[in-house]
């Protein structure tokens, strides 16, 4: 699919109007942001034909090396980062890659998923650009938007992946007597930790991304005398951008912490349930002995003759497993 963003016209603040092409209509010139979802390959011809660029494929996308994905080629600016998306092919979050592409007054952004910040951007350019201004709308202002809204996301995911944190804490740490519940409660407690800190690891990976993009931006900024206002603007989305990166560090460490703790209680667990066997093998082990000497196959044992020998072996054997008990309840191992 091709997305056209054009400047409203009539309009007294700064609008993006954005409609879906068919791939047999002419793209117009006033085109400032082209934005393919999922392209076919007729629909990156188009594209690549309109704009003087080179739409990278899908596996050129998910390249790691920082030279395939911050680059300038035929005076083209080539960016890509991944951002935190519902994967099509997943019921869990993932990692798409996203790439922008800078030339002159436009922007083409090639993506083949959907996340949630590109529609928050949409949503808001379509009422008005954000940030109060009335200039006309470019390629650099939407990418520095778009930026901008994918760190928002990135906010609210982590203040809701904290708010997680901290419920599961409380339930980490209060007392249940029954055993079993407790039990299934630590194991439940494990697998939302992994789920939590598995995201918010996906979502500091995409800052990071995020992070090489602004950094390149901003040094490209500076050595071109871009707008000062411009400037200001990338270096203002850095220092948030900085400033999540550290939340998520530090969400990341309180999981450790948390992990470390429910293995600790269930360690506890183990432990106590070894005792347990222990304690038991201790307090039958003296009967077993007596059970044993006189089970023992020699012609001339006196207790065997005595009428009470048997109650007195009963006897002996209860007593024998009795005193144990109780000597652990007096010291407190039990």
């Amino acid at each position: 699919m091709i997305f056209i963003h054009q400047p409203a016209t009539g309009a007294g603040s700064a609008l993006l109007e954005r409609r879906i092409i068919d791939l047999q209509d002419p793209i117009p010139e006033d085109t400032v942001w082209l934005d393919l979802i999922r392209p076919s390959r007729e629909e990156e011809m188009k594209a690549e034909s309109f704009a003087g660029i080179e739409v990278p494929t899908r596996e050129e996308m998910k390249d790691i090396e920082p030279s395939e994905l911050l680059y300038v080629e035929e005076g083209a600016r080539y960016m890509t980062g991944r951002v935190l998306s519902k994967v099509s092919d997943s019921e869990e979050p993932g990692l798409a890659g996203i790439t922008f592409i800078l030339r002159g007054n436009r922007l083409v952004t090639v993506r083949h998923e959907e996340p949630q910040a590109f529609r928050m951007y949409t949503q808001r350019a379509g009422r008005s650009m954000g940030n109060g201004s009335t200039a006309t709308p470019s390629g650099e202002t939407i990418l520095a938007g778009l930026i901008e809204a994918v760190i928002d996301r990135a906010a609210d995911v982590l203040q809701l992946q904290g708010e997680r944190i901290d419920r599961l804490s409380g339930k980490i740490f209060e007392v249940q007597d029954d055993p079993s519940a407790r039990n299934t409660a630590l194991q439940e407690t494990l697998r939302a930790l992994g789920r939590h800190g598995d995201l918010i690891s996906k979502q500091r990976e995409s800052l990071v991304s995020m992070e090489r993009i602004l950094l390149s931006l901003s040094a490209t900024y500076r050595t071109n005398k871009a707008p000062r206002d411009l400037r200001e603007d990338v270096r203002s989305t850095l220092r948030d951008l900085q400033s999540l990166e550290e939340h998520a560090t530090f969400l990341n460490n309180k999981i450790q912490f948390l992990l470390d703790a429910t293995l600790g209680l269930v360690n506890l667990e183990q432990n106590n349930i070894i005792k347990l066997f222990s304690v038991m093998a201790v307090v039958f082990m003296p009967p077993t002995l007596i059970a044993s000497i006189y089970g023992m196959n020699f012609k001339s044992i006196p207790e065997l003759e005595l009428s009470f020998g048997y109650p007195m072996a009963l006897v002996m054997m209860v007593v024998a497993a009795v005193f144990p008990y109780f000597f652990f309840r007096w010291k407190k191992w039990l």
